[in-house]
């Protein structure tokens, strides 16, 4: 007689458990997202548009727009509702607060997605505040 398969009874609450820990850890990330969208409305079109096609808010995701736009709006597009110097700002603060999570997207999905030295809008890295300057130079030290 073959042995009866060990029991997955443990294997289950684990999962469990990581599946809340990733929300946990995800709602911070979000709320930053929403509260951007609140500071600085030109945002919102894209957040409609990303939540629309993504069903919920990814914020590395949605921060390839926030790159895009506020880069545009630096280089002085027209059309380009964002204002660059909120957006600086407020994530700027977010960085001043600490919150891994939250470091992580700014870090990994805005700064790191900047224009490079050789690309148009490189010179908003001059606009960067202290913190996240500091972020930028550990991230890419050559620009």
């Amino acid at each position: 007689m073959p042995a009866a398969p060990a029991s997955t009874a443990s294997a289950t609450p684990a999962s469990a458990t990581s599946t809340a820990d990733v929300s946990a850890a995800h709602a911070p990330r979000v709320q930053r997202v929403r509260d951007l969208v609140a500071r600085v409305p030109g945002f919102r079109p894209a957040f409609d548009a990303h939540v629309f096609r993504q069903g919920d808010v990814q914020p590395h995701v949605f921060f390839w727009d926030v790159v895009q736009d506020t880069v545009r709006a630096f280089l002085g597009e027209e059309g380009c509702a964002v204002d660059w110097r909120r957006t600086l700002d407020f994530l700027e603060e977010q960085c001043r607060r600490g919150e891994v999570g939250v470091d992580e997207v700014i870090v990994t999905s805005f700064l790191g997605d900047l224009p490079h030295p050789h690309e148009p809008g490189y010179e908003i890295v001059r606009q960067l505040g202290p913190v996240m300057t500091a972020r930028f130079r550990r991230l890419r030290p050559g620009g």
